[in-house]
């Protein structure tokens, strides 16, 4: 990695983190920190279960029990058990600690036209659009791709998202009857592996491979839920697909795609993928590709 970048992400760190006051004892001069302030905006108005923060925060268990400790001393936070599942804990805010969401709110909206208002309009426009970008950016970044069991709940509920999809894009919907999804020995090493992607422990994208011979390997049930388009994640996904392929001892790549799938077609075709005849009896592919590894 070029230090030159390395060090302009280490100064945008520092200015963004004295901006907004992250260094202050007092976060918006309510008496506590940015973390505790935080957390009071992820618990929200709906309240939120102890797993879910732990997961869209990054924090281990002991961090967040500390601070859920200092926001109930204060009364603003209350912890009991899930309604649904009472081994699972659940937080709300109190009547009080809704108050201070509330003043929360008020001030960040302040602090936020504190910035904007020394602009021109102009600027304002590039600030708020290059913001946007480094959001989405950072969120690609943190996408984490990892092999999983075809079978898990997660890599179940990525393929039937999947299956509903290309069942409403696809001119004559999709039967899993004809088409199969990913599941089974065939798609777990050593005769293949499945890829599930995840942002914030959540499930954004998967993808398969298996052998069909010792030398030809086939990708399947490429998918990228909407939420995570547009951040590069099925090249990723692909490239670690034929990572995998090249593990497992293949020396060509296929797959089949629709004719309604045109981005999945144009990202094949980008990635060095060539059109060949067809090699299976799919019956919902219109279009077949290879691509020697």
């Amino acid at each position: 990695m070029e230090n030159s970048k390395i060090a302009r992400i280490r100064s945008f760190n520092r200015a963004v983190t004295r901006r907004v006051g992250a260094l202050e004892e007092s976060y918006l001069s309510r008496g506590r920190p940015l973390g505790e302030a935080r957390l009071l905006f992820e618990i929200g108005r709906q309240g939120a279960a102890l797993g879910a923060l732990r997961q869209r925060l990054g924090l281990d268990s002991g961090y967040l029990s500390r601070m859920l400790r200092s926001l109930e001393a204060q009364g603003l936070v209350s912890v009991g058990a899930q309604d649904d599942d009472a081994r699972a804990r659940y937080a709300t805010l109190t009547e009080s600690g809704l108050a201070e969401l509330a003043a929360y709110d008020a001030l960040s909206d302040d602090q936020a036209q504190s910035l904007l208002k020394p602009l021109s309009p102009a600027a304002r426009d590039r600030l708020v659009a290059a913001m946007a970008e480094v959001e989405r950016l950072m969120a690609a970044a943190a996408v984490a791709i990892e092999e999983e069991d075809p079978d898990s709940a997660d890599a179940r509920q990525c393929l039937g998202l999947y299956v509903a999809e290309v069942a409403s894009r696809f001119t004559d919907g999709f039967d899993t009857a004809k088409g199969s999804t990913a599941s089974g020995d065939e798609f777990t090493r050593p005769h293949g592996a499945f890829l599930l992607a995840r942002l914030d422990g959540n499930p954004v994208g998967c993808g398969a491979v298996r052998l069909l011979d010792a030398r030809t390997a086939e990708i399947k049930r490429m998918w990228v839920s909407p939420q995570a388009r547009g951040m590069g994640l099925a090249m990723r996904m692909l490239h670690r697909l034929e990572e995998i392929a090249r593990d497992l001892g293949a020396r060509t790549v296929c797959l089949d795609t629709n004719r309604a799938l045109t981005e999945a077609q144009s990202l094949y075709e980008r990635q060095g993928y060539e059109e060949v005849a067809r090699f299976n009896d799919n019956p919902y592919a219109d279009r077949w590709y290879s691509k020697r590894l």
